[in-house]
């Protein structure tokens, strides 16, 4: 798996972070779990292979856990009789099962390498990292020892992860809630380059739109009628979904921002990037320079593995990955 040379500002990364995330290290399993890479290496491999779309899945159920509560894991426990948790709620109800069954096959693995030493947090870290390399993204340092959750609410979920029928104001305020500028929140908008959207996200874009057209006008109109005939019984077939970048779903590259310039991203919230002054700016950056997005994308990355992690106490290593210890 090829590294790339690491561009000096994500070297302040190391000497600008607060206490907790300055406990994590890249070596931080090297005597306690030295076949940590390998094993979660070799599950992604294998796991990415047999489905193609779980680089997707795994980015996407990473983000989705670290901007509620921090990268912890908690998205990975199940709900109780008494007590519905993240995964749950309905924006997290269509994460791709593939993505947690990556998890559970790692930890599976290093529980009979190393029982009771690596977290279901830092697994989902680092295979993350190792799918989005594996499909040509950029490889970036993933730094360990991340504790996992102690609880799991649904209640915490609402306002942290952005929704395809938001403004663009609305999501650019929920990032930089999270510490992240413009630029980052276009980078990280790239994330769009590998993955599906189900046809009910987008529905709303491609029928009746509104009382002068049926499709949103800044779609393209070959690429609409297309969807329009994929997604027609959407209603009936709620599995029905397409991929986020038509034209390369499988490699991690910038076709997801030249696909906006010709009017064909997938999301309402995608094409907006393109067409305003705030984001445009970033966006044709990466659409003419992967190289720039690729880097701006990694270090966005770094901030986002970081969020709130939890060190000592204040979590706990699970044995298992969708319950906590004291439930065991």
């Amino acid at each position: 798996m090829a590294r790339t040379v690491l561009p000096p500002f994500l070297c302040l990364l190391f000497v600008l972070l607060p206490s907790a995330q300055s406990k994590l290290s890249t070596d931080y399993y090297n005597k306690t779990c030295p076949n940590f890479a390998e094993i979660v290496q070799g599950v992604a491999v294998e796991k990415q292979l047999a489905i193609p779309t779980t680089a997707g899945g795994a980015l996407r159920l990473f983000f989705h856990d670290c901007v509620v509560g921090g990268c912890d894991a908690s998205i990975l426990l199940s709900s109780s009789p008494f007590s519905l948790a993240e995964r749950d709620v309905e924006v997290n109800k269509a994460l791709p099962g593939d993505a947690f069954d990556l998890v559970i096959r790692a930890k599976t693995k290093l529980e009979l390498a190393c029982p009771g030493v690596v977290s279901c947090s830092d697994i989902l870290a680092e295979a993350t990292r190792d799918l989005i390399s594996m499909v040509g993204g950029p490889y970036y340092p993933v730094r360990l020892g991340r504790k996992d959750s102690l609880q799991s609410h649904a209640a915490d979920v609402a306002g942290h992860i952005a929704l395809p029928n938001m403004t663009l104001s609305e999501i650019i305020d929920i990032f930089a809630a999270k510490g992240f500028n413009v630029q980052e929140m276009v980078a990280l908008s790239g994330a769009h380059t590998i993955g599906f959207t189900h046809c009910s996200q987008f529905a709303d874009r491609i029928y009746n739109f509104s009382k002068t057209s049926q499709v949103d006008p800044t779609m393209n109109p070959d690429y609409a009628r297309e969807l329009r005939k994929f997604c027609e019984n959407y209603k009936s077939d709620q599995t029905l979904a397409a991929f986020n970048d038509p034209m390369s779903p499988g490699k991690f590259d910038n076709t997801y921002y030249v696909n906006m310039q010709r009017g064909v991203a997938l999301l309402a919230s995608d094409q907006a990037l393109i067409l305003d002054p705030r984001t445009r700016p970033f966006a044709e950056t990466y659409a003419n320079d992967q190289n720039a997005f690729f880097q701006a994308f990694a270090h966005a990355m770094e901030k986002v593995s970081v969020l709130n992690v939890k060190t000592g106490a204040k979590g706990e290593v699970r044995r298992k990955c969708d319950v906590t210890n004291a439930l065991q």
